[in-house]
């Protein structure tokens, strides 16, 4: 079984509030979540209103399938015009690594 995350630092167009943030960010999560099936959540900067941490994770039986699933999603945060992807963090572990 292989493991695979991505952790997304993004920073937010023009907004003004948190509730303006979680309507920026709540998009992009349920985005990952229905075209890759993978688990994604807001992970960290909740209390910055131009800043969001967005943590998605996927598991498969094969290397290659995760490696394009981390790919496509990659690229999916990075060609939304509302926010700036700023930096990736990516992981990838088989379940027998120690």
């Amino acid at each position: 079984m292989w493991i695979g995350w991505l952790e997304f630092d993004l920073l937010l167009g023009d907004v003004r509030s948190l509730k303006q943030k979680r309507s920026a960010v709540r998009p992009v999560i349920a985005e990952l979540q229905r075209r890759f099936a993978v688990s994604a959540a807001e992970t960290g900067s909740q209390d910055l209103h131009r800043r969001a941490n967005i943590g998605m994770a996927a598991v498969a039986a094969d290397r290659g399938h995760v490696v394009d699933l981390l790919d496509a999603a990659e690229r999916l945060v990075a060609a939304r015009p509302e926010m700036e992807l700023l930096s990736v963090r990516r992981g990838l572990r088989r379940s027998t690594d120690d």
